[in-house]
């Protein structure tokens, strides 16, 4: 990992705190706020900042490429994907219809006539994913390109399953973005470490259940983090990290991963872990 790399995260964590400091009385208002899992009334679109944040740091990246070690066409793919993963969250969050029901849900009531806003926000997730990674992969084959697209759009999702207690998709991206750390030279990982650093940023409010990142800044981490996957990785890498993230979305068809979570005691504890009531 390159050396800038603890900078860009510390500038995103600082600059996601700060931009949530200047829109909270915006984000606060009533019509942003719903009841969280304890029945407390708190704003539910804080995601934005982590959009903005991993939107401007992108589109920085894109203008000025040569210190961050990225290539424009990489630079723009983070960027697309933060814009158009952070509107189709937005979208969802302020729709007011019920979350959960996982791909056999939104098909169900899309075969009933229909159309949920998790739908839309499949489709459009699986559209923008294919069209970012295009530009990343505009050489390679359509198997490759299809696998990163597809890589994409399933970690957008998986970041969203794990958003149903504080906290919780924040730590499981610092994982994931650790395990990457290793493979990775540094300017591959620029998305992952803008979205977890954003993350970071709204994680003392977030503890505090003072804030909800919403759909709208777990699918940003989650695209951010299978994009950073994509460049990472070889097609062999890409091949088994789709396995995984592929499997624990059809696993989550069956199986709630906050009961799992809940039964272990030592994944419970993780859970619990910096998270603090006002």
């Amino acid at each position: 990992m390159s050396a800038g790399a603890p900078l860009i995260v510390l500038f995103s964590l600082l600059g996601s705190a700060v931009l949530w400091v200047l829109l909270s009385p915006l984000l606060g208002r009533a019509r942003f706020r719903r009841t969280n899992f304890r029945g407390s009334s708190i704003p539910a679109v804080a995601g934005v900042v982590i959009m903005i944040v991993v939107a401007v740091g992108s589109g920085v990246a894109w203008a000025l490429p040569e210190p961050f070690g990225v290539t424009p066409a990489r630079a723009a793919a983070s960027l697309i994907l933060a814009l158009a993963f952070g509107g189709l969250g937005l979208v969802d969050d302020l729709s007011g219809q019920p979350g959960g029901g996982g791909f056999r849900g939104h098909l169900t009531a899309l075969a009933h006539g229909r159309l949920t806003t998790g739908m839309v926000k499949l489709a459009g997730g699986g559209a923008v994913s294919l069209a970012a990674t295009a530009l990343v992969r505009g050489d390679g084959s359509v198997v490759d390109w299809a696998r990163a697209g597809l890589l994409v759009a399933l970690s957008a999702n998986l970041a969203n399953l794990f958003d149903r207690a504080p906290l919780r998709t924040t730590k499981v991206a610092v994982l994931w973005l650790l395990i990457l750390v290793p493979v990775a030279g540094g300017p591959e990982l620029l998305p992952g470490l803008l979205a977890v650093g954003a993350a970071l940023g709204l994680a003392p409010w977030e503890g505090r259940e003072r804030l909800m990142a919403g759909d709208t800044g777990a699918n940003v981490v989650g695209a951010a983090l299978g994009l950073s996957t994509v460049l990472a990785l070889g097609p062999g890498g890409e091949w088994l990290a789709l396995a995984v993230v592929g499997g624990l979305n059809l696993i989550s068809e069956r199986v709630s991963f906050s009961r799992v979570i809940a039964g272990n005691r030592v994944l419970s504890a993780l859970d619990r872990l910096a998270r603090l009531r006002p």
